[in-house]
C-alpha cells in the first residue's frame, strides 16, 4: 500500500466495502435534496478530497477559512458519488452535478453516518479506549502487546500507528476522523479482529471522531497542562475528557488517581468505574492509597520496571520493558482494563508469567536508541511539563552520572506551557539543550525563547545551550556527555517529520540519534524500527 501524494499515510478501508442506496441516507440523515438521489449508491465516506475514492460521498463542513464544498467539482472529478453538505453547503457544490443530500450539521452527524454506512453499528471487535493528557498511547500499545501474548487477534489505533491483526501503518491523528475511524474498525472486523486498543484524545471527544461508538472499556490516566490553545481553560479541558465516562460512550471504565483529577473523574463518571493508583507517584499518595488496585514498584532498571498489581482480582508481580513508575502505572492499567473487559486474570496472569513479563513495542516512549557503551540515550514523545517531570525523574533513577535533557517545543500550540517546560527541565537534569521542534508557521527563535525563558528563570547558573536545528543539538548534547551519562531527547519520539510552514521534512530523532553516537565513536545497536532514509 502506497502513501497518497500529499506524504501522509494512507487512509484504510474495508476491503468489501458495502453498498448503500444515497436514497436511504437521505432518508435516515436528511432533511433535504438537491438533484436525483434515486438509484445511486455509495461505498463510503470521506472529508477530503485527497483520500476520496470513486463510489463514495463527500462530506462538505465549513471550515476556519473556507467551506469544504468549494471543492466538490474536484470530488467529482475523482468519482465522488454524492455531497453531503449544510444548506450554505449545498447551494456551493450544486453546480457541480453531484447529488446533494442536505443535512443540519454535516460534522455532528459523521460518526453515525459513517456507522451506518460501513456497518460498524452492530458486531463491532471489543472496544478499549484510553483518555488523559499523558500515558494514553502507551496504555494502547501495552493493552495490544497483553492481548498479542494471550493469543487474541487485535488491533489498534494509537498517536503513532495504526495495528490490524499484525499489519502496521503509521498514523496521521492521535484519534482518526470518524469516517476513518470507521472504515478502520470495518477493515479490522474483516480480518477477524477481537479486540481493538484506541487512544482517544480531548479533540476526538469533541470533534466528534469517536461518535457512532460504545467502548466496552473507557480508562483515564491523568490530566495535566497542555491544549489550552484547544480548551479556554483547564476546567473545559476536563469536561471534554469527562465525555468519555457516560452511558453514550462506555460501558465500564478504569480510572487513575495518580493524578488529582482522577479522584474527580471516578467521583463524577456516570458508568461503573474502579480505580488504579501508584502511591509512589500519585500527587494525593492518601487517596491513591485507597484505590481499587495497587501499583507498587519493585525494581528500576535501564531495561525495564518491575512491579506488583494488587486488588480484588488478585496479586501479580511483573515487568514493562521501559523504564519509569509511571510505565508501571500505564501497565497496570492497562491489565485491569483488560480485566473489565472479561478476560479472566488466570489468562491474563499466565501470560505473563509464561513469558517472563510484558512484551510489548512502545514506539518513541523512553526508547533507548543506545548501546551498551557511551551515554544511554532515550527519545520520548512526552511534550508538557508533567511528562518531561515523570520522565526525567525515572532517568535520573537509572542514570549513576549526568542527565542531560534535550528538547523543543511545538509551534502554534498552546504557549502557555512553554515557560514550564524549561523550568521542568531544569530542575530535572544537570544540563538543558533547547531546539528546534514542529514549528509550523511560528518563528522557530521565538518557541526557543520562551522555553529559553522559563529555564534561566528558574536556575540562571545552569548549564543550558541554545543550538539550532536538532540535527546540530544532538550532535552538541552527545559531545557533552560520556559513559554513564544519559540524555533524554523529548518531544519527536517516534515521529519521521517535522511539520516546517506546512511541509513534513523527513526526520527520524532516533536515527539522529544513533548518527550522532555513531559518529561520536560510540557503537549503536540496529534499530528496532523502520528507518525513514538512510545515514
Amino acid at each position: 500500500m502506497t502513501n497518497p501524494p500529499s506524504n501522509l499515510p494512507p487512509v484504510l478501508r474495508p476491503e468489501n466495502p458495502p453498498r448503500r442506496a444515497l436514497g436511504d441516507l437521505a432518508s435516515r440523515f436528511g432533511r433535504g435534496t438537491r438533484g436525483a438521489v434515486e438509484g445511486v449508491e455509495i461505498s463510503g465516506v470521506t472529508l477530503a478530497t485527497a483520500d476520496l475514492r470513486a463510489g463514495e460521498a463527500f462530506v462538505a463542513i465549513r471550515g476556519v477559512n473556507r467551506h469544504g464544498a468549494e471543492f466538490a467539482q474536484v470530488a467529482g472529478d475523482k468519482g465522488a458519488a454524492a455531497v453531503v453538505t449544510d444548506a450554505e453547503g449545498a447551494d456551493i457544490a450544486e453546480p457541480s452535478g453531484l447529488p446533494v443530500v442536505v443535512v443540519d450539521d454535516p460534522r455532528a452527524i459523521l460518526g453515525e453516518l459513517s456507522a451506518w454506512v460501513y456497518g460498524t453499528d452492530r458486531d463491532l471487535p471489543l472496544l478499549l479506549g484510553s483518555t488523559g493528557t499523558n500515558g494514553k498511547t502507551s496504555v494502547t500499545h501495552l493493552l495490544d502487546g497483553l492481548l498479542t501474548q494471550m493469543g487474541v487477534v487485535s488491533g489498534l489505533s494509537s498517536t503513532a500507528e495504526r495495528h490490524i491483526a499484525g499489519e502496521v501503518i503509521v498514523s496521521r491523528l492521535t484519534t482518526p476522523e470518524a469516517s476513518e475511524f470507521h472504515a478502520l474498525l470495518a477493515l479490522m472486523r474483516e480480518r477477524h479482529v477481537e479486540a481493538v486498543a484506541v487512544e482517544v484524545s480531548a479533540q476526538a471527544l469533541t470533534r466528534h471522531r469517536v461518535d457512532g461508538l460504545v467502548f466496552d472499556v473507557a480508562s483515564f490516566t491523568n490530566l495535566t497542562h497542555d491544549h489550552l490553545d484547544d480548551y479556554a481553560d483547564m476546567a473545559e479541558y476536563f469536561e471534554a475528557k469527562m465525555q468519555f465516562f457516560r452511558p453514550d460512550r462506555a460501558r465500564r471504565g478504569v480510572v487513575s488517581l495518580d493524578s488529582t483529577p482522577g479522584i474527580d473523574v471516578a467521583a463524577q463518571a456516570e458508568i461503573p468505574v474502579v480505580t488504579i493508583a501508584t502511591p509512589s507517584i500519585a500527587a494525593d499518595p492518601d487517596a491513591a492509597a485507597r484505590a481499587d488496585w495497587i501499583v507498587a514498584i519493585d525494581d528500576e532498571q535501564q531495561t525495564g520496571t518491575r512491579f506488583t498489581l494488587t486488588g480484588p482480582a488478585g496479586s501479580l508481580t511483573t515487568t514493562v520493558p521501559v523504564i519509569g513508575p509511571h510505565m508501571a502505572s500505564n501497565a497496570g492499567l492497562a491489565i485491569v482494563m483488560l480485566l473489565e473487559a472479561g478476560y479472566p486474570w488466570e489468562r491474563i496472569a499466565g501470560a505473563l508469567e509464561r513469558d517472563g513479563g510484558i512484551q510489548a513495542y512502545l514506539p518513541g516512549r523512553t526508547q533507548r536508541v543506545s548501546g551498551d557503551e557511551g551515554p544511554a540515550v532515550y527519545v520520548d514523545f512526552g511534550h508538557t511539563p508533567d511528562a518531561f517531570e515523570k520522565t526525567l525523574a525515572a532517568v535520573r533513577r537509572v542514570t549513576p552520572g549526568k542527565v542531560l535533557m534535550l528538547f523543543g517545543a511545538d509551534g502554534d500550540r498552546d504557549k502557555t506551557k512553554r515557560f514550564d517546560m524549561g523550568r521542568t527541565a531544569v530542575e530535572g537534569s544537570d544540563i538543558v539543550v533547547i531546539t528546534d521542534h514542529h514549528p509550523r508557521f511560528e518563528d522557530p527563535d521565538a518557541i526557543r525563547a520562551m522555553l529559553l525563558e522559563g529555564a534561566r528563570a528558574t536556575n540562571p547558573d545552569h548549564e543550558i545551550h541554545e543550538v539550532s536545528p536538532p540535527e546540530a543539538a544532538i550532535v552538541k548534547a552527545v559531545s557533552l556527555v560520556g559513559p554513564g551519562d544519559a540524555i533524554l531527547w523529548a518531544g519527536p519520539g517516534h515521529q519521521d517529520y517535522r511539520d516546517i510552514r506546512g511541509v513534513r521534512t523527513p526526520y527520524s530523532a532516533r536515527e539522529l540519534a544513533r548518527r550522532a553516537l555513531r559518529d561520536a565513536g560510540w557503537p549503536v545497536p540496529a534499530p528496532a524500527w523502520p528507518v525513514p532514509y538512510e545515514d
